[in-house]
């Protein structure tokens, strides 16, 4: 929440649920992105590493489920699932200034920001395009000489 109040994102824009683990992430992502109320998804969950393969079926099946999703649906979904060997690495990782939750919020409002622009979702306000320039995302154009050095692929 923290990162999303730095980007002026308001209370009300906010959504948060709970699943039962971090398998059924890929199906409530989608559920929220087919329902086209939210511009951008933060998965938030951890997997710590116990003697069995489970860790690794549950990883790669909630990793490939929410790209799936992000992909089909055009929504940004921002992977916060903390895969960990042990309970020491996720507190490492969630707490203090290792909190990753905090960069999870800037980037879901970054590629928020991108779909945005990408899709011309907002007609392109004046606004819009000023606030994705201050995060390089503005649109720059390009004189002939700068079209020529230019490669596309």
């Amino acid at each position: 929440r923290k990162a999303l109040k730095e980007c002026k994102v308001k209370d009300d824009f906010i959504f948060e649920t709970e699943v039962p683990g971090s398998f059924e992430l890929p199906m409530a992502a989608r559920f929220l992105a087919l329902s086209q109320t939210v511009d951008a998804i933060v998965t938030a969950g951890v997997l710590i590493k116990g003697e069995t393969m489970h860790f690794e079926y549950i990883s790669e099946a909630t990793v490939s489920g929410l790209m799936s999703v992000q992909l089909q649906t055009s929504t940004p979904i921002v992977y916060g699932v903390l895969n960990c060997l042990n309970e020491e690495q996720v507190i490492a990782r969630s707490s203090g200034d290792s909190n990753h939750g905090y960069d999870w919020g800037k980037t879901a409002v970054e590629m928020a920001l991108l779909r945005t622009e990408a899709l011309d979702m907002k007609g392109g306000t004046d606004e819009a395009a000023e606030k994705l320039e201050k995060m390089g995302f503005g649109k720059k154009t390009l004189d002939e000489s700068e079209k020529k050095k230019t490669t596309y692929f």
